[in-house]
């Protein structure tokens, strides 16, 4: 109850606004959200670029911290709705603003997996919220200069294909903040 409560305030305060470069695509229920992040920086890595976040709460929310992850949208629909109309209008020379790519970051894993100490529970504190993990992100991907996946993706992401662990069920180790 408590964690309804919460994000019923969480989100009445997005739908009045939220900071530059973040938006709320999804808050069906209480269970999962979907938000959009733009890095707004001049940083070529990520220039340009829309960045969709998975934010997943349990029943504890906001003691305990929710699951954040990025979503890959490979497949651009065919049609996109543009808000002020209500029919969709065909997608532009075969791309659409709804592509999201995972971001290259030495911390966020192939998978949309992201290693950051704010999101485990030695690093989350219940005045975090929706908006600040947001802001967190866009400020470690506007702060990065590394074009690389941390050491070991491609073996992380295949074991955990076949593990299945959540990004909760993982212990990770937080090593590097140079990044």
């Amino acid at each position: 109850m408590f964690a309804s409560k919460r994000l019923g305030k969480e989100l009445q305060k997005a739908q009045k606004g939220l900071p530059p470069g973040i938006s709320l695509v999804k808050a069906d229920d209480f269970k999962e959200w979907h938000m959009d992040i733009k890095v707004l920086d001049n940083n070529p890595l990520y220039q340009n670029q829309t960045y969709r976040l998975q934010f997943r709460f349990t029943t504890q929310y906001p003691i305990e911290a929710p699951e954040v992850t990025f979503l890959e949208l490979k497949q651009p629909p065919a049609t996109e709705p543009i808000p002020s109309q209500k029919a969709p209008v065909p997608a532009t020379n075969g791309t659409s603003s709804s592509y999201r790519p995972i971001p290259i970051h030495p911390h966020i894993y192939s998978n949309g997996f992201i290693c950051l100490d704010l999101l485990g529970s030695a690093g989350w504190s219940p005045v975090q919220s929706v908006e600040s993990v947001c802001m967190s992100l866009q400020s470690m991907l506007t702060g990065n200069t590394k074009n690389e996946r941390p050491p070991g993706d491609e073996d992380f992401v295949r074991t955990n294909a076949i593990t299945g662990k959540r990004p909760k069920e993982i212990g990770w180790w937080y090593h590097n903040d140079g990044v």
